[in-house]
């Protein structure tokens, strides 16, 4: 009977060994041919590295799971992996990090091709009074070390645009030198913890004074200086919910890929259908968006991710919605997680092959944890895994997302 329980892990370590060193390959710049592989075996996963004390909506058990599912899928690109969206003063408890680490370094272990993305949001809360600045913060934005807690008034915008736009929490101004050393802190310290990628998030809305993207190419040269020689690989891969304009400046992507909503279409009079269309909303399917990248090549069509995003349900769960945003008033994972198990597969199937026929540039990045919002009771987390005791609410969709990273 052990042997038997040990069969997937074993399976899934075979399967990696199998997989590495077979184009995933990179020390430094990351080629183009290299960083498509990533995205074609992209998932989320929103805070896997986040030790389940810490974990900011609901719980978060059993990750020996999602490290099978990791391992077993040939997944090599885990985004979303660690964040905060508020409870910004747990940093200060070294449990946070010690325990990151310490997952990070079992799946490296096991697979050391993965890439880890932490993520930095358009949002900031008054716990950040109770996060000291290191010295390091300082030193790569070259600036005077001071011995003191990072202020929270002083990274929102000075005429009160986008403050308390998250209740408690705040839009911080790219442009305020105080957000800039958090954003540092932040991208530093998931670096050193072991992630090579790093979600910028909304950046026009932290950019809204910055039309011409000046503070922010100012600001990514710093970073990419401090975290280039301390990340795994000498490279950190950097993108955005950059729309169909992408981040560009004098032709260059301040980003490594761009990054964005499915943005579902519903089909009327079909409940819960949903489609793809290149146009619908603001999507940014055929956005081919020519520059040149960090790592230095050129491209006609900046590579892309689109995610089943999470923003909360709307006023009418279940009915159509006219926002392009919601799908049947739903956000998109959750009206994922409402599908039936085996429109789940269909639809997984679909949208992989849609967006490789349409627009060879998009890759589709898979479910594997986030939250979802029904809007009947709490927020929990839905897992790619198949369900369990522990997990109950899985979905079962390792099998096709395996079959698909396999083509």
């Amino acid at each position: 009977m052990r042997a038997l329980r040990l069969f997937p892990v074993a399976l899934a370590l075979l399967l990696t060994a199998a997989c590495s060193g077979s184009g995933y390959t990179f020390d430094g710049p990351v080629p183009e041919k290299v960083l498509t592989r990533y995205l074609s075996r992209a998932i989320t996963m929103s805070e896997f590295l986040t030790p389940e004390p810490f974990i900011v909506d609901g719980t978060y058990p059993d990750k020996d799971a999602d490290v099978r599912y990791i391992l077993g899928t040939g997944t090599k690109f885990v985004g979303r992996a660690i964040y905060r969206w508020g409870h910004e003063d747990q940093l200060t408890d070294p449990a946070f990090w010690s325990g990151a680490a310490e997952l990070a370094a079992k799946v490296h272990e096991a697979d050391p091709d993965v890439i880890f993305q932490g993520a930095v949001f358009e949002a900031v809360y008054p716990e950040v009074n109770a996060v000291p600045v290191p010295e390091w913060a300082f030193e790569a934005l070259g600036l005077p070390v001071e011995d003191r807690n990072f202020r929270y008034g002083d990274m929102l915008f000075p005429d009160g645009t986008f403050v308390g736009q998250w209740g408690r929490g705040s839009v911080p101004d790219i442009r305020a030198v105080e957000t800039q050393l958090w954003l540092m802190y932040l991208i530093g310290s998931y670096v050193d913890i072991g992630c090579e990628a790093i979600h910028l998030g909304q950046v026009y809305l932290m950019g809204r004074n910055d039309p011409q993207w000046e503070t922010w190419d100012s600001f990514l040269t710093k970073v990419r200086r401090y975290v280039h020689p301390r990340a795994r690989r000498h490279w950190v891969l950097f993108d955005c919910h950059g729309g169909r304009k992408g981040v560009i400046r004098d032709g260059r992507s301040l980003t490594d890929f761009n990054a964005y909503p499915l943005r579902i279409k519903e089909v009327e009079g079909e409940p819960l259908k949903g489609v793809l269309e290149e146009g619908w909303s603001d999507s940014i399917y055929g956005a081919d968006i020519a520059c040149k990248v960090p790592s230095g090549w050129h491209t006609d069509a900046l590579p892309y991710l689109v995610e089943f995003d999470n923003f909360g349900v709307s006023d009418a769960p279940g009915r159509p919605s006219t926002d392009g945003y919601h799908i049947w008033g739903y956000d998109e994972i959750t009206w994922f997680y409402l599908l039936s198990h085996e429109d789940k597969l269909s639809w997984l199937e679909y949208a992989w092959n849609w967006i490789r026929t349409h627009d060879p540039a998009g890759h589709l990045e898979m479910p594997g944890a986030r939250v979802i919002t029904t809007g009947e009771g709490p927020v929990f987390m839905g897992r790619a895994v198949a369900p369990s005791d522990s997990i109950p609410h899985g979905m079962d969709i390792e099998g096709k997302v395996t079959e698909l990273f396999g083509r």
